[in-house]
């Protein structure tokens, strides 16, 4: 069967403000239920909401970042709903006159560029959190923390072409966003959230079939969105075979992925625009964006990930993949381009920092950020294994102790006397005793068989600690016998 995979995607990123959307209320994770809310995002008569400034200087950068048109003049709106987690029965949002339009991101897949067409950001306010019943207990609970939290809505045309392209869209996304430094992007922490909106266009000879969309929902990490996103393309596909159901005859429906089943699972008809009644926000007049305000803000936008990835690969050399890692995240890239500073070869930098920095991070469970070794003391590490006075096994077990006591390499080598043996003439004895003791080795050797040579090697270095240069050793073994 013939059918393409239709999504666009409804992406909710968590600003990094102080205070919320409206109110002065700290804009924050966790903390005790209920504690960091007051009547402006509680919505109590007699208050009256003042939008956050820094809220919209964000929407603008990432409108810019995402080639979009800025409205001169946008207003709010609000969108009523009754639900237990929203305690006004509206949310201010963004209605017909939204701050961003018209933009698009590039994405590559299977090394194919292709524009997913942006249609709008808005800003908006987050609702709160309902804490549902845990066995035993017959109620629900809310938490109003995160009510009034100032969200940008990103919305995508229908221009995503399977789960795969899906995941890489939403990936490109926060790693933007978290360049432009509005939004830590956390899944896992909510501050980050996709909705994807998905049905297929089956081919039958001349004609072409749209079966519904489905809204889909609960998709908590990148890997649940992937699987999510494949099952409900093969669920369609079912469905299709079985009812020959379209968009015209069937409408709209919401499905939340269900981690614990692995499937996506039917929650409600899709409601419309329509069914919230939106109205102009009265207590928040409409905004003007002037042009001035646009150009300072475009100036605060330095490389993003895409142009950083093409300047690394041309100036340091470096392959494709090695670029994708380190442009994971801004501080890593600076993190790099400070170490590769001090040193004439980057893409050994790069190697050293997506080996051991990268596993010593995933270990310990910490950001580059959080990490307690400096980018100039790995250049300094390199620098004393080229010069001969550590070996690079022994850097290894270096980088670990300046992890954990907060010292430079040279300072922990000086102390711990790990500086390596070099001088032939230190060597020299230790190599003839070892060939002495290792009579049928020698004798594998002077056959050809190199690998006695390495044995000869590991027995050398084993006497000395790890301390012995091998090149040093290795002509040594090879002069005497």
């Amino acid at each position: 069967m013939k059918y393409d995979v239709i999504i666009g995607c409804e992406v909710h990123v968590q600003l990094l403000t102080q205070s919320k959307a409206f109110c002065s209320c700290s804009n924050s994770f966790g903390g005790t239920p209920n504690s960091r809310v007051c009547p402006r995002c509680l919505g109590l008569p007699g208050s009256l909401p003042l939008p956050n400034r820094t809220m919209i200087s964000s929407a603008i950068k990432a409108g810019l970042a995402l080639h979009c048109q800025i409205a001169g003049l946008t207003k709010f709106d609000r969108k009523n709903y009754m639900y237990p987690d929203l305690p006004k029965a509206y949310q201010i949002s963004q209605f017909d006159m939204p701050i961003c339009t018209g933009g698009y991101l590039e994405v590559t897949v299977n090394g194919q560029k292709r524009k997913i067409a942006i249609t709008r950001i808005h800003m908006e306010e987050d609702a709160g959190k309902n804490i549902h019943a845990e066995a035993g207990f017959n109620m629900s609970y809310v938490d109003y923390n995160r009510t009034g939290t100032p969200l940008l809505e990103i919305v995508s045309e229908p221009d995503i072409r399977g789960a795969e392209e899906a995941v890489n869209y939403v990936q490109s996304l926060r790693e933007i966003m978290r360049f432009l430094d509005i939004s830590d992007c956390n899944m896992e922490q909510g501050s980050l959230r996709c909705d994807a909106n998905i049905n297929l266009w089956i081919y039958e000879g001349e004609k072409r079939f749209a079966t519904p969309i489905v809204e889909v929902k609960n998709m908590n990490s990148f890997k649940a969105m992937r699987s999510a996103l494949e099952y409900e393309t093969e669920r369609q596909l079912e469905e299709w075979r079985e009812k020959r159901l379209t968009l015209q005859a069937a409408g709209k429906t919401t499905r939340g992925w269900s981690e614990q089943r692995a499937e996506t699972v039917l929650q409600r008809m899709k409601e419309e625009a329509a069914d919230y009644r939106y109205f102009p926000e009265p207590d928040i007049k409409p905004i003007s964006v002037p042009q001035s305000l646009i150009r300072e803000i475009k100036q605060t936008i330095e490389e993003l990930p895409e142009q950083k990835r093409k300047r690394f690969i041309q100036d340091y050399e470096i392959t494709q993949e090695a670029a994708d890692a380190l442009t994971q995240s801004k501080a890593l890239c600076d993190y790099f381009e400070e170490a590769a500073r001090g040193y004439n070869d980057p893409k050994r930098i790069a190697n050293w920092i997506l080996s051991e920095v990268k596993k010593l991070l995933n270990e310990k469970q910490i950001t580059i950020e959080q990490f307690s070794v400096p980018a100039r003391h790995i250049t300094e590490l390199i620098h004393i294994v080229d010069d001969g006075t550590i070996s690079g096994k022994i850097a290894k077990d270096v980088f670990i102790e300046m992890a954990a006591l907060g010292k430079t390499a040279t300072d922990i080598v000086n102390a711990q006397g790990l500086a390596q043996i070099s001088d032939a003439g230190e060597l020299e004895a230790l190599v003839e005793k070892i060939i002495r003791e290792n009579p049928s080795t020698v004798a594998d050797f002077k056959a050809g068989k190199q690998k006695a040579l390495q044995y000869l090697m590991g027995q050398i270095m084993k006497a000395t600690e790890g301390k012995a240069n091998p090149g040093v050793a290795v002509e040594l073994i090879k002069t005497k016998i």
